[in-house]
């Protein structure tokens, strides 16, 4: 009998669907969903997880404090609104990545009426950081396209 590898046990996890943990900070509108953890994988640089908003919801105006955050739109289409008062605004469908600075306030708004918005999400710490925000919200946010940006440089 061959002796048992370390990798067996301190190697690849898999976390089943059935397994992910409800039980994270969240944020009103929006369900949060932990997979990958210390707890559950041994992660001790990163949280991933899912997220799901109702059809034609938002969440309230939150931060993540000093997380950097990722989050890969799987179904449906999300506007994100960012800045002090919410005054920025874009839309990411399926396929695309939304990167959120640390302190950034902003709040996810499933634009379709009719479909959820299904999500990843990819944070770069342990702590379940959630700052709910109760800030003034701008009446007509701009429209913000970053590759316009890019291409002018």
């Amino acid at each position: 009998m061959e002796p048992e590898s370390r990798w067996k046990h301190d190697g690849v996890r898999i976390v089943a669907a059935c397994d992910l943990d409800p039980n994270t900070p969240q944020t009103a509108g929006m369900n949060r969903a932990a997979a990958i953890t210390t707890a559950t994988a041994g992660a001790q640089k990163l949280w991933a997880g899912t997220v799901r908003i109702d059809p034609d919801a938002r969440t309230g105006a939150h931060h993540h404090g000093e997380l950097e955050s990722v989050i890969y739109v799987v179904k449906g289409r999300a506007r994100m609104r960012w800045g002090e008062r919410l005054e920025y605004v874009a839309e990411a469908g399926p396929g695309d990545f939304i990167f959120v600075p640390p302190y950034v306030p902003h709040q996810e708004i499933n634009a379709a009426e009719q479909e959820p918005l299904e999500c990843v999400l990819v944070r770069s710490g342990q702590e379940p950081v959630v700052v709910n925000l109760d800030i003034p919200v701008a009446d007509q946010p701009e429209h913000v396209r970053w590759l316009d940006d890019i291409h002018r440089s």
